[in-house]
C-alpha cells in the first residue's frame, strides 16, 4: 500500500514536503514520485533506490530533493522554489528492482496528493 500526504496550496517561491509510506514489502525496490497536471500527461519527478541512488527530472533538479527511510519504507520529496507549473497531483509509485529504469513504468501506484502553486 502506498499512502501519499503533504500536499497543499502555496505561493510561488514557497516550499512543501510530501511523504509516502510504502507498506507491504517494498524495502528493496525503487520508489519514486510522478505528477499529473490538469490536461497533461503524467510525468516522472524523482526516484530513489534502497541504497540511496537518486534520479531527477530536469524540470525539478536543484529545487526538489528526494530522500528515503528504509524502515517502513517512507520516502519524502522536499520541494523548494515552487513554480505555478509545479501544480499537479503528485503520486508515489514503486518500481520493482534495485535501480531506476526510465524505460519502464512503475509496477504499483498510490493515490495522489494535490499540490497547487499560485503566482
Amino acid at each position: 500500500q502506498l499512502q501519499a500526504s503533504g500536499g497543499g496550496s502555496v505561493q510561488a517561491g514557497g516550499s512543501l514536503r510530501l511523504s509516502c509510506e510504502a507498506s507491504g514489502g517494498y524495502s528493496t525496490n525503487v520508489i519514486g514520485w510522478f505528477r499529473q497536471a490538469p490536461g497533461k500527461e503524467r510525468e516522472f519527478v524523482a526516484a530513489i533506490t534502497w541504497r540511496g541512488g537518486r534520479t531527477y527530472a530536469d524540470s525539478v533538479k536543484g529545487r526538489f530533493t528526494i530522500s528515503r527511510v528504509n524502515a517502513n519504507p517512507t520516502i519524502y520529496v522536499q520541494m523548494n522554489s515552487l513554480k505555478p507549473e509545479d501544480t499537479a497531483v503528485y503520486m508515489c509509485a514503486v518500481q520493482r528492482g534495485q535501480n531506476y529504469r526510465g524505460d519502464r513504468l512503475p509496477d504499483y501506484w498510490g493515490r495522489g496528493t494535490l499540490v497547487t502553486v499560485s503566482s
